[in-house]
């Protein structure tokens, strides 16, 4: 059996996984009252709701992700030979990622393509949570409930627009020409214009502005439960407002936390439009060189084992959320 047709198995698996799951439910609950999945729902809508999660689990997440493993451990081939004797497993797709082919020597362009995508993503992490984590708290603990619809609407309205001509947008903004050089000339805070694309502001602006929401409405929903006599606890004894935070607020938010950050991360470290837009003519993203790797060069092996490296590298920046905030990935879902 080829290691393809393995990966195109796995679906009868996962259903199959996913209906004994629903059918043991019942017996996990002590209260013989207790209703199974298939007791709510009917044998009928229980499967369908079973079908319609197996089909985005699997066709979705799961098969594409298990392909573009299996595919990067084979090297690139004519479509003829595919599967022939030449068609062998290798590692050579990762080790192009150290070593060049071409010359043989370290491929620092794509190394450090890596390095400044995972370091640019977790300095637009921590710059959202400075942005959002105040206006989160305002919105669940101190702002109105006309306050509140009016920032949701303020927020949400803008990313109506598509991503691309969000970046488009930011673009003329930020270019020579664009209305920000033109209001700092005319301010005379600089007699020529700034050149924002070359030294990469548009794109830290652009990350920045894109993820937002995905920021703001976990730490919203985590900091909007909680308790406002807690903080008005903390005050009455004398606790200064920093010292709220940090003991009060922040620990019960963890959850909401970690949720936005790694979501930040892992799409600013997948974003294309945005560096590609915004970038500098210099600056090199790691997703631009996979997307050339599949769409340019045709080099799908290739391509996925760059792709594989970047979700391990997000897989491993989850799991240091999770360890740092001491909380577990159930919680960070609810």
């Amino acid at each position: 059996m080829s290691s393809r047709l393995f990966v195109f198995l796995v679906p009868l698996v996962v259903i199959a996984i996913f209906w004994f799951m629903a059918r043991a439910e019942k017996g996990k609950h002590h209260d013989p009252t207790h209703k199974g999945f298939f007791e709510r729902n009917g044998t009928a809508l229980g499967i369908v709701f079973i079908a319609l999660v197996a089909f985005w689990t699997l066709f979705l997440v799961t098969l594409p992700y298990l392909y573009m493993v299996v595919e990067s451990f084979h090297p690139k081939l004519p479509p003829a030979q595919r599967g022939g004797p030449t068609d062998v497993l290798t590692i050579a797709q990762y080790k192009s990622f150290f070593i060049n082919p071409v010359d043989n020597e370290i491929n620092t362009t794509h190394i450090w393509a890596f390095v400044f995508s995972i370091i640019t993503s977790v300095l637009v992490t921590a710059v959202n949570f400075a942005i959002c984590y105040p206006l989160a708290y305002y919105m669940a603990q101190a702002g109105t409930a006309q306050k509140v619809r009016l920032i949701m609407l303020a927020l949400i309205v803008p990313y109506w627009v598509n991503e691309i001509l969000r970046a488009f947008s930011l673009r003329l903004l930020l270019a020579s020409k664009g209305l920000i050089n033109q209001a700092l000339m005319g301010l005379g805070i600089t007699s020529t214009p700034i050149d924002f694309l070359s030294i990469n502001v548009g794109l830290y602006v652009g990350l920045s502005y894109a993820y937002l929401l995905v920021m703001i409405f976990p730490l919203y929903n985590a900091i909007e439960s909680l308790d406002k006599n807690q903080i008005e606890a903390a005050r009455d004894l004398g606790a200064p407002w920093w010292k709220i935070h940090r003991d009060v607020v922040i620990p019960y938010a963890k959850p909401g936390i970690a949720s936005g950050c790694t979501m930040v991360f892992m799409l600013a470290a997948g974003s294309l439009a945005a560096p590609q837009f915004l970038g500098g003519p210099s600056t090199l993203w790691f997703t631009s060189i996979v997307y050339d790797f599949f769409f340019q060069a045709f080099n799908w092996p290739r391509g996925a084992a760059y792709a594989f490296i970047l979700l391990t590298a997000c897989i491993a920046f989850v799991l240091l959320m999770l360890r740092m905030f001491k909380v577990s990935l159930g919680e960070t879902i609810k």
